[in-house]
Formats: C-alpha cells, structure tokens, sequence
C-alpha cells in the first residue's frame, strides 16, 4: 500500500485521497480527487511493477488475483523443490557429513560441483520471479523497498559464493509472501461463502393465491412469501400468519430457537422449525441483515488493512544508506587522502558483504514459523505471522456468549417436581409428549430422561398448541406441556408456581411446565450450560495483562447477566444484533487500543473482522467466523486463550533479541570494516554465523513451555 500511496498519491491530490480494501484487493479513489481518467492511474499503478484493472460488481475482480495466487504457489514450492535438490547433491557428494557441513558453512572453503550450483541458482531464480520485478521498479524509481533489500543481499550471497544462502533467502521470502497472498484469498472465498446462507430464490405469493419461485433480487419490499418448515428463510420479512420456531443463531446468535408468530420479524438465512409461515418482505436482497454483514466484513477488512512491517520501513532507510556508505568507502580515501583503490574496494566489499541483512531477514520470518507451529500443536490456528505478535499488546477481549462461553447447546439443568410427583415421573411425561419432536428444548428433555434411565413409549395424540405448547395422552391421562405463560392461560397458576417460575427465569433459565386437567406435575428448567473452564479463562487473561473482559450476545439481558455473573465477567452487552456488536468493538478499539473479538457464529463475523484481532471457536465455529478470524481455537478449550497471550509475548521477546543481535553483529563489524581488522572472510563467517544463532534462538519457541 505504501507504494502504491507514492506513485499514485501525488495524481490524485495525496495518499489520503486513497482507501485500500486488502480483503477484496480494491483500490478506491476519493471523489475529492477530481477527474482522474482510469488510464492515468493504471499507468500510475504500473510504474511499481502491479497491475490493475477498474473495479466491477460483478464479482469476476477474483478471477486474476486467484490465478496469480496460483503463479506465486506453484514457483514458491519450486524454489523450496530446487533448493532441496541441491542440499541432496551437496550431501551426495560431501567425502563425509563433517565435510558437508563445513561446505555449507564456508562454500570457498572447497570446491563446489556444477549441479548444485546450478540447483541453488534456480531456487533464487524461481524464488525472485515476483520479487525481482518490484525490486528493478524500486529501483529505477528510487523507492528502495523490501524487495530490493532482498535482490541485493541474494545476489551479495551469490557474488561472494554463498549459494546455498543465497537460494535459502530466496526461498523463505517468497514463502512469506505466498503465505500472505493465501491468507488473503482464504477471507475473501469465506465472505462470498456467507452469500449460501440464504436461499437463491424465494416462493413468492401471488394476488390470486399461486405460488412462483423467483430469484430474490427480483422480490421488492411488500411482496409475499412463503417459507415451509426446515427451510431457510430468503429474506428479512414481517410474519403475516402462521407460527414456528426459527432457528436465529446464524444471524443474531442467539441459543434457542425463538418462536415466530403474526407481527414478529424473521431475518434472511436463518433456518425456519416445523411451522409454515407467510412473510411480508421488509427489505430488499441487497439491504437485508445477512447483506449488511457481508458488507460490514469487507469494510472492517479495509479499515483494519495491515500497516508495513517493521523490517519494510527500516529498508526503505537501511538499503539506500548502506549502498551509499560503501561507495562512499570505496571512493572517497582513495581520491581525497590518496588511499589505495584496492585496499577500500576490499573494504568497501566487505562492508556490502557484513551489510547483507540475511540473519536480519531470516530471523523474524523463521521465530513466526517456529511460533505458528508451536501454536498448531497446541490446538491454536495463527493465520500469520501478522496476527502471531498482536495478543501480546491485548488490553481487552469482546467475547460472545453462545458456543463461546457456553457449550451452544440446550441442557436440562433443573427438575422441581411438585406434590407427591418424583423426578422420574415428571421426566417420564415430559418425555413421553417431545419424543417425536425435533426441538432443541424436548432433545434436552429426552436426552435428560434417558441419562436417568427413564425410558417411556411416546404419547398418543400428541398436538402442537402454536406458540404454547403441547397435549397428547400418556398412561390413559390427557397431560399438557409448556410455558409459564400456558400454565397462567389455563387458570392453574399460583403463587408458589409463579415464585419457583420467576425465579428460574431469573437465572437466564427457560421454564418448561407440565401437567393434567387436576393439577401442575412440576416445573423443568433448560438452559445453555457454561463451559467449566470458563471462569478459570476469565482469571488467567486478568493476571496475563488483560484488562477488561466484555461479553457481546444477541440472548436476553437476563440471561447474559447471569452467565456474566458465574463467569467474572467485567461487562455486559446483551439482545444484540451484528451491527450492535460492531459498534460495540468499535467503542472498545476506541477506548482500549488493542481489542480481541472471540466468537462463533456467522453474526460475530462483523466483530471479529474489525477487532484488532478476531479469533474464532474454530471446533464447533461456523466457516464465516473461522474464516473471517485471525485466529481459530481447534478445540473447545477456551483457556488458550491466556495461553495465546502468553506464547505471543514469548514470541515478540524473541523476535527482539534476534533483530537486536543481528543489527549489533553489523554494527561491530561496521566498525571493524572502518578500522581496516575485518576481513571479507570474517565477515562472512560473522553473517554465516549470527544467521544460524538467530535460527537456533528462534526454534527454541518449538519447545513446549507452560506460562510463567
């Protein structure tokens, strides 16, 4: 982005007339910036070795970044594959694995065959092919950037012999690169992904009562439509008649399925119970809930588009400031103070030899890849090395509730039988009248009953009461099953009911109650359980740095406050949808800094593409909230999360030491060069050397180590 900000900045009226949207791979122009011709910018865009062509709706801009990924892939694994082939000829013809080292070590030392040479030269030939371009623009239009940083010091390495570290460098940064370029594309096929959430076509109903599928593009806000049970719903609508459990949790995440009845709102891709409904469209297919938060993860991706690294900054200084001290080494004694030209071209060469930043370059990259491995294999997806260092600087986490905190799945967690009834007999009924139901509150029951080997024939003449309950026939005796409200409806409420009901539904619990046509049996409670490690999470992140720990959820207030409670949650925000809890983390990043987004579901996405990190329950996660995080849990175990912040500081007091060790070993050796001691020899065992020290130190991040 920054060379792109320098060559087309000045066209049009400055860099800040500029937006850049990494997911989607989008250069805007502001319209403050005049009457720029779409020419003029592509050729501006030209002169840094990319190309470009004019934004399309169309959805075909993917088409070439994908094949270039391709391209970047396939010549990657090629350099990796002819580097390789060359360490395999190298051992093959070393007189013994003593000697192969030394080789390695010091190529001059002995002579080297052909065809490893000619191996190492094809690795840095296949490795540069998408450097070497941007680094011959760089050049020609002054910008020394990071890749010609890494042109010059392969072609040192190479002019001095040192093939093989030549090719090695060649090989990792272009790995790097493609890394990055993958990550990318990986968002960007999860965003599109979120457009199957909602159905193609929708089932529109006519004036005179047909029926027609149409695309939904073609439905406009008033039209009709209907939904049978267990399909998704198309669009966001008002419900006109009929009544049914929808299952929410893609959109507003909520962890039961919420009944829908006349006058209640629906919203596109969430998933339609056992009811049919007709809908009222309410909004178009490009202004619907689902629309917007593809939307709002594309627009969080551009405002949150990676800043240059540390390393690209410093070359735009150290490339040119090196190169010019060298030739200023070679002429200027010689043709001010009558030095002799062999002498300071020898030194001067040294000094381009001790200035190639190969440990410099390698040790960051090589500390991300040891710390990305070591967080895999602690269950802990790190999508980058951008991402691997940030939970170390978190100073507040945004976490959902539904599958993060809690399990995401309904649990009967209360049984209160009344009179003489016992446990048994109300679970018995209760099972008897959901057996055949596919509700995630009668699975709960029955699950229940079956854990406590309570095992009844279903009941007879079992019928559904929309939006109340259920009756049907159990041992010869008409029962009845449902909520607080139905038991009030009946006329068999009383104080003590009402006491014990309240109550649960205090503790964000919802009351299932069952009886007959004499009396109430008893009063079953079903709640989403908290995870048992939930609490422990919470108390590691406050003694790892974490400052604040905030809940984000679309449950009910009471609900929330309750598991908040339980848990040691500092903060509560509840009956949120995605764009409320964008705001939220927006409002966080705001006060805070750096802020984490922990989440699961599809309407996290938003929250955890404008976190400064987003991480996601990568076990039970939906494909949108895995794909659209930085980071992914591969188990359900919430605890690494203080796990992460902890590996991250190990990680960054690493890389420090090895970018400080590597810059401490030039400086020695600058002021060696300068005293006429060093030695092109040395200072090329001295690179050699504090390149493998920085390798070593950075593959100590492999070793398992607890928190401290």
């Amino acid at each position: 982005m920054a060379v792109l900000k320098q060559a087309v900045g000045p066209l049009v009226g400055g860099p800040d007339r500029l937006a850049f949207d990494v997911l989607n791979g989008r250069m805007t122009v502001a319209p403050a910036a005049g009457n720029i011709s779409d020419l003029a910018i592509l050729e501006a865009v030209a002169t840094t070795g990319m190309s470009a062509v004019p934004w399309q709706a169309t959805g075909a801009n993917g088409t070439g970044s994908d094949g270039h990924r391709r391209q970047q892939l396939l010549f990657t694994a090629a350099s990796g594959a002819s580097l390789l082939l060359g360490v395999t000829i190298h051992m093959a013809t070393a007189g013994s694995i003593g000697d192969a080292l030394r080789l390695l070590v010091s190529h001059a030392a002995q002579p080297m065959p052909w065809p490893e040479i000619a191996a190492y030269v094809g690795a840095v030939l296949l490795g540069g092919r998408f450097v070497a371009v941007k680094a011959w623009y760089a050049l020609r239009n002054l910008r020394p950037d990071i890749n010609l940083l890494m042109v010059v010091a392969v072609l040192g390495a190479m002019l001095i012999g040192e093939w093989f570290e030549g090719a090695t460098v060649a090989f990792l940064f272009a790995l790097s690169l493609a890394l990055e370029s993958w990550s990318v594309g990986r968002a960007r096929r999860a965003v599109a992904a979120l457009l199957d959430l909602a159905p193609p076509t929708v089932r529109l109903l006519r004036p005179d009562g047909s029926e027609i599928d149409v695309p939904v593009a073609e439905a406009r806000p008033g039209d009709r439509f209907i939904v049978p049970g267990g399909e998704r719903i198309a669009l966001d609508g008002r419900v006109l008649s009929g009544s049914s459990a929808v299952n929410q949790a893609p959109i507003t995440g909520e962890s039961l399925p919420v009944e829908k009845q006349e006058g209640l709102e629906v919203y596109a891709g969430s998933i339609n119970g056992d009811g049919t409904l007709t809908v009222e469209v309410t909004k178009a297919a490009d202004d619907t809930t689902l629309a917007r938060i593809i939307r709002m993860i594309e627009d969080a991706h551009a405002r949150r588009a990676p800043s240059e690294q540390w390393v690209e900054r410093f070359a735009r200084i150290y490339t040119p400031a090196v190169m010019m001290l060298a030739l200023l080494v070679f002429l200027v004694p010689p043709l001010l103070f009558g030095g002799l030209w062999e002498d300071w071209f020898y030194r001067a060469l040294v000094l381009l030899v001790i200035a190639c930043p190969c440990a410099l370059v390698i040790s960051t990259p090589v500390s991300i890849v040891a710390s990305l491995a070591a967080s895999a294999r602690a269950g802990v997806l790190v999508k980058g090395g951008a991402f691997i260092e940030l939970p170390a600087r978190l100073k507040a986490i945004a976490m959902d509730k539904t599958g993060t905190i809690t399990r995401g799945e309904p649990e009967v967690v209360d049984v209160v039988p009344l009179g003489t009834h016992t446990e048994a007999e109300l679970l018995a009924r209760a099972a008897a009248l959901e057996a055949r139901s596919t509700h995630p509150l009668a699975r709960a029951i029955v699950r229940r009953a079956e854990s406590r080997n309570v095992s009844p024939a279903s009941a007879a003449d079992v019928q559904l009461l929309k939006g109340k309950g259920l009756t049907g026939t159990f041992g010869g005796e008409p029962f009845w099953l449902g909520s607080h409200r139905y038991v009030a409806e009946r006329g068999q409420d009383t104080p003590d009911i009402a006491r014990q009901a309240e109550a649960l539904e205090a503790d964000g619990k919802t009351v299932i109650v069952v009886g007959n046509a004499r009396h109430v049996c008893g009063l079953i409670a079903v709640a989403d359980t908290v995870r048992p490690e939930a609490a422990g999470m919470v108390k590691a992140l406050h003694a790892a740095g974490v400052k604040h720990v905030v809940m984000l959820t679309g449950d009910n207030r009471a609900t929330a406050e309750a598991i908040a409670r339980q848990v040691g949650i500092d903060e509560v925000h509840a009956e949120l949808l995605p764009e409320d809890k964008l705001r939220n983390v927006e409002q966080l990043v705001g006060r805070y800094g750096t802020v984490a987004m922990v989440g699961d579901g599809v309407n996290d996405a938003p929250a955890l593409a404008r976190a400064s990190l987003g991480i996601a329950m990568g076990a039970i996660g939906s494909d949108a909230a895995i794909e659209t995080a930085d980071v992914a849990l591969m188990t359900d175990d919430i605890s690494k999360l203080a796990w992460l912040v902890w590996h991250a500081r190990r990680t960054l007091a690493v890389i420090r030491q090895n970018i400080l060790f590597s810059l401490g070993v030039k400086a020695a050796f600058l002021l060696l060069t300068f005293a006429g001691v060093a030695s092109l020899w040395g200072a090329i065992a001295a690179d050699v050397g504090a390149s493998l020290l920085v390798v070593f130190n950075a593959l100590r991040l492999l070793r398992p180590a607890a928190p401290r």
